[in-house]
């Protein structure tokens, strides 16, 4: 390492987000969009010689990042080296960059001792002067194979996969059946936290590159996998999990309860189409908003409701308060789950002086009009004993809302595309297939990502994506 010392002379200090104040006036992203390298440098120093790098273990990056040497390249000022070895191994650093979680932080050796390395900022900045510079650019397939590859999905493991296929020398369609490419990137996660233009840029990279993209085909139902088979020599599944969690009690249908990911997609699309926030019956304005379970598209959930004005928020988890230190069951080098304050949390925290997320309630009915129309719910408090919830006699509360959105993550993917294509899928759902091998039970039609995975991060599936694009391309030759 180019300085051995470094993690002991530095102190951890991540890049600052734009001020709240500001950023709460638009929907731009929340990063300031300039990257102060003298400060990654030294971040950089920090990344220590641990001998065995636990970032690049199972419990760290799934692709492989070879994080030690672009924290040493960065310290070393080699920018333009430090993003071709990033590039070796992620597709998309400018969308891990953003979203990633960062388990390579999580299994960070230094982080049994001290706070972790700021993998994510140094990552995100790499990718970010790339681009800058000029590095990243179109490339040209010198061998073309005649081979010819459907890939259903437009996410990160369809894009992964269709780069893989594409410089490998296969013909690459992608189909979409929304309106814009990216998935879950495009209209899943908000601008705030990963701007559409970022998403269009690299769209735009790939299809210079000689990757086609088809949009407004929804394959099941527009055109059947049959009829895709005869054009193609491979077909890959790369849907998504997009089949969400309800939320069965009394009154589901109040007019007002919404799946999360509707009030997202609604919002970013309005944003796209007219430049203005949505303003159909699923905007927040003015009304008190409760969003029921954490994660990222909770988090997501907060914000959007405070941009668009809304009177209140309020955050229901079903699980404790988490501690602020790993727990003793939750060791080094497994993912830390502590207590964290991430963008939403911190924006409703300066809009309303409070934290907005209440522990240990669970949802008993939603309370609703003559019109129908949602003014509220109830809840208990629950205690968790050993994976097991308890209700707590006494604890019953109404709470006023007029909008309520149900985060609790995704079950699998939706099965119309399945059914048409015939293919067997697993005890949970989703799409069956072996990690590695990718192949479903037809013959010639393979499957990546969170439908074949479950629900899961983005990093995962890109892994998964470049993985199938090595068993498409054995399966071709």
């Amino acid at each position: 390492m180019g300085k051995v010392t470094g993690f002991k002379e530095f102190d951890r200090k991540t890049e600052d987000y734009r001020a709240v104040e500001l950023r709460l006036k638009d929907y731009g992203e929340i990063f300031t969009g300039t990257h102060d390298e003298a400060h990654l440098k030294q971040q950089g120093a920090r990344c220590m010689d641990c001998g065995v790098p636990f970032c690049q273990s199972s419990d760290g990056c799934p692709i492989n990042n070879l994080i030690p040497e672009w924290n040493d390249l960065v310290y070393n000022d080699k920018w333009q080296e430090a993003l071709t070895r990033l590039l070796k191994t992620n597709n998309f650093p400018e969308f891990t960059g953003r979203v990633c979680p960062a388990p390579c932080e999580g299994s960070c050796v230094l982080g049994i001792s001290d706070p972790a390395v700021t993998i994510k900022n140094i990552e995100q900045a790499i990718v970010d002067k790339g681009f800058e510079e000029g590095w990243i650019k179109p490339y040209t397939v010198e061998h073309k194979t005649g081979k010819k590859v459907a890939i259903i999905g437009s996410g990160p493991a369809g894009m992964a996969a269709a780069d893989e296929l594409n410089k490998l020398g296969h013909g690459v369609t992608v189909f979409e059946r929304d309106d814009r490419v990216g998935g879950l990137l495009m209209y899943g996660i908000p601008n705030m936290k990963l701007g559409k233009d970022v998403i269009d840029r690299r769209v735009d990279l790939m299809k210079d590159s000689g990757i086609e993209f088809s949009t407004n085909v929804n394959v099941g139902i527009d055109i059947t996998t049959d009829a895709l088979q005869k054009d193609f020599d491979a077909i890959i599944f790369t849907t998504g999990a997009s089949e969400a969690r309800d939320l069965p009690v009394e009154n589901r249908d109040a007019s007002g309860v919404h799946m999360a990911m509707k009030y997202l997609t609604s919002n970013t699309k309005s944003l796209l189409d007219t430049g203005h926030a949505d303003e159909s019956e699923l905007s927040a304005k003015g009304k008190d908003v409760i969003v029921i379970g954490g994660g990222d598209t909770g988090t997501d959930c907060i914000g959007t409701a405070i941009r668009q004005g809304a009177k209140s928020v309020v955050n229901f988890e079903l699980m404790s308060q988490p501690p602020v230190d790993r727990a003793d069951n939750n060791p080094w080098p497994l993912w830390p789950l502590i207590y964290r304050v991430d963008y939403g949390h911190a924006e409703a925290q300066s809009v309303f002086g409070n934290d907005p997320r209440q522990y240990q309630l669970m949802t008993k009915s939603f309370i609703k009009d003559d019109q129908g129309k949602l003014t509220g719910l109830t809840t208990i408090n629950v205690e968790i004993n050993s994976g097991q919830l308890t209700e707590i006699t006494g604890t019953e509360k109404t709470w006023n809302s007029q909008l309520v959105l149900l985060s609790m993550g995704f079950v699998s993917p939706e099965h119309y595309l399945s059914d048409d294509a015939n293919i067997d899928l697993d005890d949970r759902g989703n799409y069956k297939a072996d990690y590695g091998q990718y192949q479903t039970s037809q013959a010639g039609i393979f499957t990546a990502g969170d439908c074949r995975r479950g629900q899961s991060l983005v990093v995962w599936a890109i892994d998964e994506g470049r993985g199938v694009a090595n068993r498409v391309d054995e399966y071709l030759r």
